[in-house]
């Protein structure tokens, strides 16, 4: 059984995997959102879709490139806290 300070290390390092995880998919969307949000600024045009379709896209291509990364960080998170019980 794993102490408390050990259970407190390791969810502390799970909130800070969590963090840097998702930083890089947040900044994708966000990218998008902005080159979107110029674009219908300065074309004038303000559709429902061409907001959201081209983030869906660049975050479903971000997901699928970094999904091998992200699935080694997690395995590796995974083996450390159940090796430290």
């Amino acid at each position: 059984m794993a102490d408390l300070d050990q259970l407190t290390t390791l969810a502390q390092e799970a909130l800070l995997l969590a963090l840097a995880l998702s930083l890089p998919i947040v900044g994708v969307a966000a990218f998008a959102g902005f080159v979107v949000a110029v674009f219908q600024a300065a074309t004038q045009v303000q559709d429902f879709t061409l907001a959201h379709l081209p983030r869906l896209i660049v975050v479903s291509l971000a997901l699928a490139l970094l999904a091998p990364w992200l699935g080694a960080e997690i395995v590796a998170f995974a083996e450390r806290a159940f090796l430290a019980g």
